[in-house]
């Protein structure tokens, strides 16, 4: 064998050797002292589990079951597009995604359900940055229809709600000679007023007796939101939580003596409001009534008789019998009762 075959195959031998030695490192017991364990961190699937699980999950899903968002009312105008976006769950999901849902509508749309308003987590830093609930959007949100110029900004989770919780259209404007002509039995903020009126504006503020309070002043716009009154603890399993309808748990650390559930005699001043509206007659003599049974009837009326119209339609499709915004929705019906009467 040649020197250099001998060198090679020493080499290898030392390579196997050493090779060894180390395999026998790598496996034999460490030559240092073992420190002391320490404390058992948290588990890190706990802080999930605490709203993942179906001891958690089911609850909220009996409670939404009894919701108005529930309901196939909710999503069967979402085959028309301009409805879209708060009556499918498609919808709204374009919406906050694509800034609009799809102009056609949707040919086969679902019911609003959870993924409709959450979708995941901005922060699993929950200690840090707080629980986000994964909601799809926590922006301030534009009146997009009637003021897209001011955003209504509740501060928390409430945000999403103000998305469709919102007037389609404005307070009605005179056409120039006094008059306002109604074409339709819609006339009014079509169901969703209760933004707007929680912040105290979109009604129409007709001079009168009663001075109409401060935008953004109410007590439930600064010190409550849609979130505290509607979802939380239930007191029978028939409010409260995902049924979005509003507890009394939510009331009692201000309202000591029990909350009302309706703001004292809106009710006999709506009545009233009602029955004046019901005996207006139209500019032309042919119509009498510019509201009846809640709805408007086509016609061409004073400037007037349509805003005390439509205040009257806005109070009742806001649905809080005043409590929203007491100040501001008694200032909105005593002062079209005087227009009125």
């Amino acid at each position: 064998m040649s020197k250099f075959m001998k060198t090679i195959s020493t080499l290898k031998t030392l390579m196997i050797f050493t090779s060894s030695l180390l395999f026998i490192q790598c496996t034999s017991e460490p030559k240092t002292i073992a420190g002391a364990d320490g404390a058992d961190g948290v588990d890190g699937t706990a802080s999930c589990v605490a709203c993942h699980s179906n001891s958690h999950r089911d609850p909220i899903k009996s409670a939404y079951a009894i919701s108005g968002h529930a309901i196939g009312e909710t999503f069967v105008r979402g085959t028309n597009g301009s409805c879209a976006a708060c009556h499918s769950n498609e919808g709204f999901i374009d919406f906050v995604n694509l800034g609009e849902a799809n102009p056609d509508g949707y040919t086969n749309p679902t019911v609003i359900s959870c993924t409709t308003c959450h979708d995941k987590h901005g922060s699993f830093d929950f200690n840090n940055d707080g629980y986000d609930f994964a909601l799809r959007t926590f922006e301030p949100v534009p009146l997009r229809l009637i003021n897209p110029d001011y955003s209504i900004d509740l501060g928390d989770k409430s945000n999403t709600c103000v998305n469709c919780h919102q007037p389609r259209t404005g307070d009605p404007t005179d056409d120039g000679t006094g008059l306002v002509t109604i074409t339709n039995t819609r006339f009014g903020p079509h169901h969703g007023p209760q933004s707007t009126i929680l912040e105290g504006i979109g009604g129409a503020q007709l001079a009168g007796s009663v001075s109409y309070p401060a935008v953004g002043s109410a007590t439930h716009r600064s010190g409550s939101s849609c979130v505290k009154c509607h979802m939380g603890e239930t007191t029978d399993g028939n409010d409260g939580s995902h049924s979005n309808w509003a507890t009394a748990n939510a009331c009692i650390a201000c309202h000591t003596d029990g909350a009302p559930s309706e703001v004292s005699g809106l009710a006999s001043d709506l009545a009233m409001l009602e029955i004046l509206l019901g005996n207006v007659v139209s500019q032309d003599g042919t119509v009498t009534g510019i509201v009846i049974d809640g709805h408007s009837n086509p016609g061409t009326f004073t400037f007037q008789q349509a805003q005390a119209a439509w205040n009257f339609i806005t109070v009742m499709e806001d649905n809080s019998k005043g409590v929203h915004n007491p100040a501001y929705t008694k200032a909105l019906i005593k002062n079209s009762i005087e227009a009125l009467d």
